[in-house]
């Protein structure tokens, strides 16, 4: 498709009039059962699959693994460009815009019935890129949230932030305390958790104007979030090191650092960056910026998604229905495949009664993980994620380094953003 289509299309992410030519949720004739494909990075996708097998013997899917991130989105958009993309795939949510505008997914809105009930609206807002369309069904969600070391806060008086500026003030304590010990990090080597903390405070980096997507990285509720923690970078007030290397793992393992802003699958990854310390992580929600509010960001999540290619697309939206809300399918997504499901309903009980095993100690974790991820905010997402990404990971991580700059490593980041969108051939105002 020419760029001006594709703008159209997506940007467009217009209207559901605008969208009839970008892909049809009809479904094609044939006689014998539906043969659908479906490709999946999830771990025991295919054993959550085989159940709906076992009980739609007319419409069979077959999981193809596949690698995540960046990489099944290029595989994706150069499949459909031959006219062989799968019938299904899992999509991250800031991949949905880059998809869409490319001309890869349906908008499967007649197909999936009154489905938008199950789902938070900050996370269904995603899935339509704010129109009346719907290009997948949330599958699971990264909910943000902090984790602190219960005991070390004792041990140092500390008390529960429940503000942002209680976080700072926090972190200063601490400093005084105990110097050789920090609250937090800012890492600047993955890109998601700030775009999480940007949301949470009201961020919308893409937004469209009629066929023209609006960049707006450096807004004002953007340029908050930045300058926060680029304060507390600057002052001393907490670590300048990046998240996942041997050092961080040492750091929480040792208590040298004593609290993460992550998300609901954190417990996971502690459980191999400090398995010393199980049991001596709490949770709590995420600070506020208004004291009172409920509000959280995402860090992490994905779709499943219907292509245009897809010669069965009522039936595979059929499909994707089921699986991301059928009870029995969300109870083996969470079981074989370890996800945080999206569907509100599943997000307690179930294989989500007991707490994390790395958490004994908060038998409550996933209630409270699911009355915090109500308050999931609208994430605005466009088709150039992974070069703000990168352009993120460089800019924040020089300003990091020096703390110092983070306002014009925000400004770089949104110049690029700006910048390539320009490249493609999109419309953008700033």
């Amino acid at each position: 498709m020419k760029h001006r289509t594709v703008a159209a299309c997506t940007a467009a992410v217009l209207s559901a009039a605008a969208l009839t030519g970008c892909g049809s949720s009809q479904d094609s004739g044939g006689s014998g059962p539906v043969e659908l494909t479906y490709w999946a990075w999830a771990p025991g996708m295919a054993e959550v699959v085989a159940l709906w097998n076992e009980e739609n013997p007319d419409v069979r899917v077959t999981v193809k693994k596949q690698a995540s991130g960046d990489d099944l989105v290029t595989k994706t958009v150069t499949a459909a460009k031959a006219g062989k993309a799968p019938d299904l795939v899992q999509a991250e949510y800031q991949a949905l815009p880059t998809l869409v505008s490319n001309d890869v997914l349906a908008d499967i809105s007649g197909d999936v019935g009154d489905a938008e009930k199950e789902f938070a609206p900050g996370l269904w807002q995603q899935v339509t890129l704010g129109t009346d369309a719907v290009y997948a069904l949330p599958q699971d969600s990264g909910p943000m949230m902090l984790f602190y070391r219960q005991d070390l806060f004792e041990e140092y008086g500390l008390s529960v932030p429940a503000t942002w500026e209680e976080f700072a003030e926090t972190a200063r304590a601490l400093k005084k305390k105990a110097p050789d010990k920090d609250l937090t990090t800012f890492s600047s080597n993955d890109a998601g958790l700030f775009a999480g903390l940007a949301q949470q405070a009201g961020a919308r980096w893409w937004t469209t104007e009629g066929q023209t997507w609006k960049v707006a990285v450096d807004d004002a509720a953007t340029r908050r979030v930045a300058e926060f923690w680029g304060g507390l970078v600057e002052e001393g007030a907490i670590d300048n090191q990046p998240m996942y290397t041997p050092a961080w793992n040492k750091a929480l393992n040792d208590g040298e650092q004593i609290a993460w802003v992550s998300a609901v699958w954190a417990p996971g990854t502690l459980t191999t960056a400090a398995p010393d310390t199980k049991g001596a992580w709490a949770m709590a929600p995420l600070p506020q910026w208004e004291e009172g509010a409920n509000a959280t960001g995402s860090w992490g999540g994905s779709t499943t998604a219907v292509t245009n290619d897809s010669a069965h697309k009522e039936a595979a939206a059929r499909f994707a229905t089921w699986l991301n809300t059928d009870p029995a399918a969300l109870d083996a997504l969470v079981r074989e495949s370890g996800i945080y499901p999206a569907a509100q309903a599943a997000q307690t009980g179930g294989a989500l009664e007991e707490a994390p095993e790395f958490m004994p100690n908060q038998p409550d974790f996933y209630a409270r993980a699911a009355k915090i991820a109500e308050g999931t905010a609208p994430a605005a997402w466009g088709p150039n994620v992974n070069v703000a990404y990168s352009a993120f990971k460089d800019a924040f991580g020089k300003a990091a380094k020096e703390r110092s700059g983070f306002g014009a490593a925000l400004r770089t980041v949104h110049e690029a953003t700006v910048t390539d969108l320009e490249k493609q051939g999109f419309e953008v105002s700033e």
